[in-house]
């Protein structure tokens, strides 16, 4: 991959050098592969999908060395970032829109290509963010089950999408499940799919994904009118207190979403932030590795236990507790544990993101406590 910006750049534009001298003397500031849950900082956060390591060291360099701008609005950073973006992804500046996190993306989308008693097709379950935002257009939500391996059932979705619907949201990996679409089975979805449906695709979890099969479905959109990816600086770069996400599509699809955009909806910080973690080529690599070696060691540890759970491939897996998840989770709560909400077409499924390999062996043991192998499904 081309490295879109230079570190020189970076460093002028910010004063990334001056941030980072900074940084040793500033106790708090999570240093590189340090978690960013430090002990007796509170509770073990598990149940939103966090990076538990934070920032790469130079986008940290960078948040220190934003001082002097804080005052001001975001100007050329802005545009340098969607610069920075759609060169890394080979499409024109043109093809790219900023958002407040990925979030506030899929709000855009809603905004953008929902009208008043359209239809809107998702998985059930899956990221509700969209569900909800649609509300707002008065869209109808048509909620298609996954399959019986906790996939989306792709051509029951199809056959839900007609002349009215305007948006089918895809979110790949998916929240909560971590399972994939492939890549052959999105290229079939997207031909069957009304070409006046917008294929929104979610890639928040992209980084994770080890499995051959998957394809990020950046390749359609460079070439297809019809299909806007969504991606996150929140978690394989561990930005999520920072929000700042972006979409790729069509010129046209483009301008759409950024007519529902707010005002300068990024902010100075996060945007350098952001340019310093697409620069550094390791962290990606580095962050995938963390949290992947530990999801594996999780699952292996429940598969130990003969325990159910969905593989995943995300920051995150699914356990079956073999019942209600809500007194469950208070439970871990009590044990200073934080774990994910309840998904109601799957009220026995636990969804637990991965931390650092100390607060996974907290939460396994915290597990046989509050839910012993014996009662498990």
């Amino acid at each position: 991959m081309t490295d879109p910006i230079s570190r020189r750049s970076l460093a002028r534009l910010l004063g990334v050098a001056a941030g980072a001298t900074l940084l040793e003397h500033r106790p708090g500031i999570a240093q590189a592969n340090a978690p960013a849950n430090n002990p007796g900082s509170g509770p073990i956060r598990l149940s939103a999908n966090e990076n538990p390591y934070g920032p790469c060291k130079p986008a940290l360099a960078a948040l220190a060395g934003c001082g002097g701008v804080a005052s001001r609005y975001p100007g050329k950073i802005q545009e340098e970032m969607v610069q920075t973006v759609a060169k890394l992804h080979g499409v024109s500046p043109d093809q790219v829109v900023l958002g407040c996190g990925s979030s506030d993306v899929l709000r855009m989308a809603d905004s953008a290509f929902l009208a008043p008693g359209q239809k809107i097709v998702a998985a059930e379950p899956t990221f509700e963010a969209v569900l909800n935002y649609a509300k707002v257009t008065r869209a109808e939500a048509v909620k298609v089950p996954q399959t019986a391996d906790f996939r989306h059932d792709l051509p029951a979705m199809a056959a839900a999408c007609d002349a009215n619907t305007g948006l089918v949201y895809v979110c790949n990996p998916n929240n909560p499940t971590g399972t994939i679409v492939g890549g052959d089975e999105l290229a079939a979805f997207i031909q069957k799919v009304p070409p006046s449906c917008i294929v929104l695709v979610d890639e928040a979890y992209y980084h994770f994904v080890e499995d051959p099969s998957y394809k990020s479905a950046l390749e359609f959109a460079r070439g297809r009118e019809n299909v806007v990816v969504a991606r996150t600086f929140s978690k394989i770069y561990g930005m999520a207190g920072m929000r700042l996400g972006y979409a790729v599509g069509s010129p046209a699809k483009i301008a759409a979403m950024e007519r529902c955009a707010s005002w300068d909806n990024t902010s100075q910080a996060g945007l350098a932030m952001g340019l310093a973690s697409l620069a550094d080529s390791e962290v990606v690599p580095r962050q995938r590795r963390l949290l992947n070696d530990t999801r594996r060691w999780l699952c292996a540890q429940l598969a130990k236990q003969g325990r159910r759970y969905i593989p995943s491939q995300a920051n995150f897996v699914m356990i079956d507790v073999g019942t209600d998840v809500v007194p469950v989770g208070r439970a871990f709560s009590e044990r200073g544990i934080q774990v994910g909400r309840k998904f109601p077409s799957m009220p026995n499924w636990l969804r637990v993101s991965i931390g650092t390999q100390d607060q996974m062996a907290a939460f396994v043991a915290a597990l046989q406590e509050v839910v012993p192998v014996r009662a498990a499904a």
